[in-house]
């Protein structure tokens, strides 16, 4: 059997589908795939050990006899559910493994556009900086400041109790309960995004929601892009309508909206999230073994569809 691994992932994973005796093809680039190369290279593969970053759709489907899709990633809007299932092909995921270094990311853009960090190394480096002064890049303290936390889920909660050690409020709003999210907005110093991409979240920070958060108030993602409507975001840093954002994830990915790179209110990630040695080797073995046990016939630990 035959198994196409998109990018490059821990050896640990690697070695898992070679002991289960897989021909692997792993494509060895660290730019995503090209869909039509995607295709071509899928043809004749069982398995599809794929990244959020690959679209896995009906005709991806259809050029290959897959019989599983193991999705290196927690995410799944990238591959057609309800065509999987009405193929027969079993879809997987690695929920739980990542949340520890999500959580701590977030916070580390939380810190890192709080403390205007992006603002100080700059000047730094610019031969800028003078001395200390009083005046000098001021931000916001944590101790006491509200966080208000959209998406109560594993990560949602990882980040609460990494803002409560820091002395911060905490509120959420999600689907099973908290506030309602326009009050969320207009209360927070910080609002950090922990929800899924649905239909319903799409654009869920759009111009109206930019609006009701405060001047000084900071935006964070380490969600998906498209939960936040880019063009109305630069619009809204732009005029001061937001204090600043730590983004980790674009809407257009991995294409950044040029608007946001001139500005020094705003500190950018290449979706680094889940960037740790550990977790990403846990997300490769995952994957590994769950797309092995389809193979051979067993009930993978994390399903999908």
């Amino acid at each position: 059997m035959r198994v196409l691994v998109t990018q490059d992932i821990d050896p640990a994973g690697i070695a898992i589908l070679e002991r289960a005796g897989l021909e692997v093809d792993v494509v060895r680039s660290e730019a995503p795939i090209a869909e039509l190369v995607l295709r071509f290279r899928v043809r004749d593969c069982d398995a599809l050990l794929s990244m959020l970053t690959d679209p896995v759709d009906a005709e991806l489907m259809d050029a290959a006899p897959l019989k599983v899709i193991a999705q290196h990633a927690v995410g799944v809007d990238n591959i057609d559910l309800d065509a999987a299932r009405q193929r027969g092909i079993v879809v997987t995921h690695t929920p739980g493994v990542l949340t520890a270094a999500t959580a701590d990311f977030a916070m580390a853009l939380l810190l890192g556009v709080a403390r205007r960090l992006r603002e100080g190394d700059q000047r730094v480096r610019e031969g800028r900086f003078y001395g200390w002064h009083p005046t000098m890049l001021c931000g916001l303290e944590l101790d006491g400041a509200r966080l208000g936390i959209v998406g109560m889920g594993r990560i949602g909660r990882a980040v609460a109790r990494r803002a409560e050690a820091f002395g911060m409020e905490v509120v959420h709003h999600s689907r099973s309960g908290g506030m309602p999210l326009d009050e969320l907005l207009e209360t927070s110093d910080v609002v950090s995004l922990h929800c899924p991409l649905t239909p319903a979240t799409r654009h869920l920070i759009d111009r109206d929601a930019l609006a009701r958060m405060k001047p000084t108030a900071l935006l964070i993602n380490t969600a998906r892009g498209p939960v936040v409507d880019e063009d109305a975001l630069v619009e809204a840093l732009r005029e001061h309508t937001i204090g600043g954002a730590g983004l980790d994830v674009f809407e257009e990915e991995p294409d950044v909206h040029p608007g946001l790179i001139g500005l020094d209110t705003v500190l950018l990630a290449p979706h680094l999230g889940s960037a740790t040695r550990a977790t990403r080797k846990k997300m490769a073995t995952m994957a590994a073994r769950d797309l092995v046990a389809v193979l051979q016939g067993q009930e993978p630990a994390h399903r999908v569809a």
